[in-house]
């Protein structure tokens, strides 16, 4: 048993390891998303790094070790999303469905160089790494699916197949990655709230036209994206 000395320091040093992965994973992002996975080597993301390569080996095994973990977030952090509301927000199905849609978009949208590389370089994942990631994929599915069955029967939803309108939701949602703009017409809230509406609208919930969005002052033109 740890000492109550020792598990201070234990804590420390996990926080230590923690942080040193984030850094490794957030250099190979920027280096995988700015040259493309087979473009760059762990010598470069050393070298961006300011460390040696047994500095990152000691967190990882192996570049594609870094791109499984990278591939995983923007899934992950969307399911993370969803467990959520289905565990903690309580009300109806419509009202549920909103607040999945809100959270899903923020998840999508700040895993949006983690989503495009996954869209990239899926090619370059082992196949036991795409297979645990389309795994993520499915269960997400599954579970919206189930939200959709639940407004339907509760006669909420006018959905005529569930599978297909997830699917529909999903992919409207995962290709906001394509399009943003951090310094785009919309802000991020603005663009979950829109998004959200048209999820909404997709289920057939009746509901009222929103107000057309402000653009704020400090956004360039729309040319930049919503």
């Amino acid at each position: 048993m740890a000492s109550a000395t020792t598990a201070p320091i234990m804590g420390i040093r996990d926080e230590v390891v923690a942080l040193k992965r984030e850094r490794t994973i957030a250099v190979a992002a920027e280096l995988f998303y700015e040259r493309g996975y087979e473009n760059t080597s762990l010598d470069a993301i050393a070298e961006r790094m300011n460390v040696t390569k047994p500095f990152i080996y000691a967190h990882f095994t192996s570049k594609a070790e870094l791109l499984a973990e990278i591939c995983a977030r923007g899934i992950a952090s969307a399911l993370a999303a969803l467990n959520e509301v289905l565990a903690t927000v309580k009300g109806t199905p419509a009202e549920r469905l909103a607040e999945v849609g809100r959270r899903f978009v923020v998840a999508v949208l700040n895993n949006q160089h983690y989503i495009a590389i996954f869209s990239r370089e899926e090619k370059n994942l082992t196949p036991e790494d795409f297979h645990r990631i389309s795994e993520m994929r499915r269960t997400f599915d599954t579970k919206l699916v189930a939200l959709l069955d639940e407004g339907v029967a509760a006669g909420e939803f006018h959905v005529r197949d569930t599978r297909m309108a997830a699917l529909a939701i999903g992919g409207m949602v995962s290709w906001a990655y394509v399009w943003y703009r951090l310094d785009g017409r919309l802000t991020l809230e603005q663009i979950s709230h829109e998004l959200t509406w048209l999820i909404l609208g997709m289920a057939g919930v009746p509901q009222p036209m929103p107000s057309k969005p402000s653009r704020p002052a400090r956004r360039r033109a729309a040319a930049n994206g919503p």
